[in-house]
């Protein structure tokens, strides 16, 4: 089972890629390029007609409906760019970038509006050159102009993650109609052309007509390859394939957005999605719930005669950090020995065995299923970054990495019981008894699928004298206090990007943890935190960006900020038997919606049965 929260948008939540100084200092970017990659390659060459991940002559057509996989369970806005509201899904498809990922590479950009970009020699600025039939959805250009305004306008008045992104990015200049500039400030540069690249771009005119720091349900103009169609509150949006959409023909768009329609349905709970899927009112749902995974789909009959297919797709990406997030900004959790108590008193391999068959693994890392995962003594280029910390740091930073205990699956891990109630009692919270506080914990979750997992947790931590109880809210509420930090303990699940970078300040940086809605779910104020994550923005080398993901790694386990839960590197469909998808996938992404192609035949085939 995984916990999702409801994205802002993939170009807030993921302004992530990088751009090393080897970029910023080599002759070749002091050029226009085609693209940009963190450390200098580029798969794809300048005359590049499409993705390797894509069918060229894929038939656009049909209908893609979904659950999607934020977890989201309702929405009330299409402002997806602000702190404010519970946005849609599906959102992202609206609005074009300067530039787009390639989901086959780990950092790297193509033109999409602009079609070159040029990174200075001293990395201070880059330029972008703007191609000159990109349009809005109302058939106006997309000029420098609307760059420049959507730069200020996200810095200032959007989502704190922008700000928070763009802090050293001076200003956004338009040197003419096709021509726009950022200059930036600061050593750590090296993430900002690339973040800049992705910013959505919005229009300058509709935006001065509509106010862009207030939740609405008015389909907002964008300039992507979808549109909002129609849409019920909290029920259901279908977004439909803007025919006359610019960017068609592009490199970086042939083959990719095949469907005429994206449908987003919102469901109350689980168990709902599956009747739903199952009576093919829903037609693809990708399934996070192991119990569900192994018992719900073998005695359907759409099942049993391949109407709806079962597929298991690779994921090469990080893992993310899913777990129970303890918030130190609460009195009763700043020492570290109380978090470590909570840590060991969660019987991951019981409910392994007993209530996920089996499919899952313990997260360890908060950089898991990836090579900046920290394992083993530090090495001598770890060393050096920590060496200068040593005496702000716990010895077990210098040794091997935290990992979770590990038990015997029985359900009786008296051996980390003791240590937990020995813990906490060092601590000051034994209990009257032992002439201590009582720890109170309360777990705050808005899905009850959890509850199965929660209980046997909470008596686990009542065997060690905590008071500890379970808090489910509706989602809305739950947003709303998660944006708060008003919570002790709650299940959250965030992804990290292939090439991390300033992205990073957001969910483990000190400004981050005073700012609302950030992913500093913890509160993590650490000036040794804050050096290595500025060691991860500089690094000029992925080498030198792994070692620094690494001791970071090391750092934040031995902190004991969350209680890891569980991860698979996979993901789990489940579809009516309607799809096609390429032969080759990417290897960064599920690849869905942006590859996938309505079938017709299948679709016949399932119509005659």
């Amino acid at each position: 089972m995984k916990a999702n929260r409801t994205s802002i948008n993939k170009s807030a939540s993921a302004l992530v890629a990088a751009l090393a100084s080897l970029l910023l200092t080599s002759p070749a970017y002091a050029e226009f390029r085609h693209g940009l990659s963190a450390f200098g390659d580029l798969k794809y060459p300048a005359d590049f007609k499409h993705f390797d991940y894509v069918n060229p002559d894929a038939p656009k057509g049909g209908r893609l409906s979904t659950i999607g996989t934020s977890g989201a369970k309702t929405f009330d806005s299409f402002n997806n760019f602000i702190l404010k509201g519970d946005a849609a899904q599906g959102l992202d498809y609206l609005f074009d970038s300067l530039m787009t990922r390639a989901n086959d590479e780990r950092d790297a950009v193509y033109g999409l509006v602009a079609g070159s970009a040029e990174v200075a020699p001293d990395g201070k600025s880059v330029t972008f050159k703007l191609r000159p039939e990109a349009r809005f959805a109302d058939g106006s250009p997309v000029t420098a102009d609307d760059v420049v305004f959507s730069f200020d306008t996200l810095k200032a008045k959007g989502h704190p993650r922008f700000g928070l992104a763009l802090r050293d990015v001076v200003k956004a200049e338009a040197r003419d109609p096709g021509t726009v500039r950022y200059t930036f400030t600061g050593a750590l540069t090296r993430d900002l052309p690339l973040t800049v690249a992705q910013l959505p771009i919005l229009s300058k005119a509709y935006y001065s007509a509509h106010p862009f720091d207030q939740t609405s349900l008015e389909p907002p103009l964008g300039s992507g390859p979808y549109a909002i169609a129609d849409f019920k509150p909290g029920t259901y949006i279908t977004l439909k394939r803007r025919p006359d959409y610019w960017g068609k023909d592009l490199p970086v768009n042939v083959g990719r957005f095949n469907f005429d329609e994206l449908r987003y349905d919102y469901f109350r709970d689980r168990t709902i999605e599956l009747e739903n899927l199952f009576s093919g009112n829903v037609g693809l749902r990708e399934e996070f719930t192991s119990l569900d995974w192994a018992t719900a789909y073998s005695n359907v009959p759409a099942v049993k005669d391949g109407r709806i297919q079962r597929a298991t797709l690779p994921d090469e990406r990080p893992s993310g950090a899913q777990g129970f997030f303890i918030n130190t900004r609460r009195e009763q959790f700043k020492d570290p020995r109380v978090r470590e108590a909570l840590d060991l008193a969660f019987d991951f391999e019981w409910s392994n065995k007993n209530l996920f068959y089996n499919l899952y693994t313990r997260t360890q890392s908060y950089f898991e299923n990836s090579p900046m995962k920290a394992s083993g003594p530090p090495s001598p280029e770890e060393l050096r970054l920590l060496e200068p910390f040593r005496d702000k740091l716990a010895p077990e930073v210098f040794a091997n990495p935290y990992v979770p205990s590990v038990t015997d699956a029985s359900g009786r891990n008296r051996d980390s019981l003791r240590r937990a109630k020995e813990l906490l009692t060092a601590a000051g919270y034994g209990g009257p008894e032992a002439g201590g506080k009582t720890l109170n914990v309360e777990i705050l979750i808005f899905e009850d699928g959890f509850e199965r997992i929660i209980g046997p947790y909470i008596n686990n931590l009542k065997k060690i004298g905590v008071n500890a109880t379970l808090r489910l809210v509706d989602a809305s509420q739950y947003e709303r206090r998660m944006k708060a930090y008003d919570f002790d303990l709650a299940v959250e699940r965030y992804s990290l990007p292939l090439t991390p970078g300033v992205e990073v300040k957001a969910y483990w940086g000190s400004d981050a943890a005073k700012m609302d809605g950030s992913f500093n779910l913890a509160g993590i104020q650490d000036p040794v935190v804050d050096a290595l994550i500025d060691r991860i923005v500089e690094a000029k080398s992925r080498d030198e960006l792994v070692t620094a993901c690494r001791a970071l790694d090391r750092v934040l386990r031995a902190g004991h900020y969350w209680v890891p839960q569980w991860y698979k590197a996979v993901h789990n469909l489940a579809f009516w038997n309607r799809y096609a998808w390429p032969q080759v996938a990417p290897k960064f992404d599920d690849g869905i919606v942006d590859t996938w192609w309505y079938d017709n035949a299948k679709a016949a085939k399932l119509s005659n049965n």
